[in-house]
Parts: structure tokens; C-alpha cells; sequence
């Protein structure tokens, strides 16, 4: 497969990426056009260190920050987006409603952990890959998707079957 083919091969994963990242389609778009032709512009330097994905998801998340410290503050995007409802198709009016409760909670995390969770949950990425496309250490990147299971937990009302569970009396603990 060629360079160009794993490009090509990589533009639905970037678009959902983009559109989960930015809860705005017509501004994932942009981004994912303006990922795709800064990589046709430098396929000749890729080193071919890793995988063509990867290097994709770290141009997107490149512009994107670019994007984001040119923006004037105060700018606030939605917070939730009828284009994430695409990603999962719930059967009763109780899977929507807790879809778009997780929808909402995921806009809410600090974008650092957005980032993270929309890598490893959405796009199924390791955490070495993730780890890479976000420039990060893996312990990091482990840290930022611990805090932000957690957040969501929170959010949603959620809780680990670990901290649901009552203690026994009379019995150790680890």
C-alpha cells in the first residue's frame, strides 16, 4: 500500500476524530481538508517512522491546536452536537437520552482528556499511538484517560463496580 493509499485509507477515522473533537461538521471538515493537504504537501519528508495514520491524527491535532491559540477568546463552541449521534445508533428513547448525557460529559472534560478519550475509545488507538499522535509520555496519556473515566463516571452518575460494592465487616481489605 501506498503512502497515498493509507492517506486516503485514514480520512474517515480523521473526520470522525474532527467532528467528536470539534462537535461542529462544517469546521471538522476544514480541518481534516486542512490536515489532508498539509500531508500531500510533506509526504516526501514522512520518515516513515510509525504508521501513516498516526502521522495524520498528529498533523490533525497539530492544526488543531494551532486553531485554538488563534482563536479569540471567549469564543465557546457547542457543547453538544447532533453530528455525534451518527457514531452510535441507541434502539430506545433511554439509550438516546444516556447517549447524548455521555455526549455532554465528554464536551465538558478539559480538552486535554478529550483528546485522549476520543483516541483511545473512539478511534480504538493503543496507548503507545495515542501517546505519539498527542506527543505525549504513555504514563501521561494513561493519566489524562484515568481522570477523564473518572470525570465522565461522575457526570454520569456512574460509579466503578469497585466503589459500588460495600464493604464486608470483618474482612480485610487490600
Amino acid at each position: 500500500m501506498t503512502v497515498l493509499d493509507e492517506i486516503e485509507a485514514a480520512i474517515p477515522a480523521l473526520r470522525r476524530y474532527a467532528v467528536a473533537l470539534l462537535r461542529d461538521r462544517t469546521a471538522a471538515d476544514d480541518l481534516v481538508q486542512d490536515c489532508l493537504e498539509r500531508a500531500l504537501a510533506r509526504r516526501a519528508g514522512w520518515r516513515g517512522e510509525g504508521s501513516v495514520r498516526g502521522w495524520m491524527f498528529r498533523i490533525l491535532v497539530n492544526l488543531h491546536h494551532d486553531g485554538q491559540r488563534q482563536r479569540p477568546k471567549g469564543v465557546q463552541l457547542t457543547l453538544v452536537s447532533e453530528d455525534m449521534a451518527e457514531f452510535s445508533r441507541p434502539g430506545a428513547q433511554e439509550g438516546h437520552m444516556a447517549l447524548r448525557e455521555v455526549q455532554a460529559a465528554i464536551a465538558r472534560l478539559p480538552e486535554d482528556q478529550r483528546k485522549a478519550l476520543l483516541l483511545v475509545a473512539l478511534e480504538g488507538m493503543s496507548l503507545a499511538e495515542a501517546a505519539a499522535v498527542l506527543g505525549l509520555a504513555e504514563g501521561t496519556l494513561a493519566s489524562r484517560l484515568g481522570r477523564a473515566r473518572a470525570s465522565l463516571r461522575a457526570a454520569t452518575g456512574r460509579k466503578t463496580e469497585k466503589a459500588a460494592r460495600p464493604r464486608d465487616e470483618g474482612t480485610v481489605q487490600p
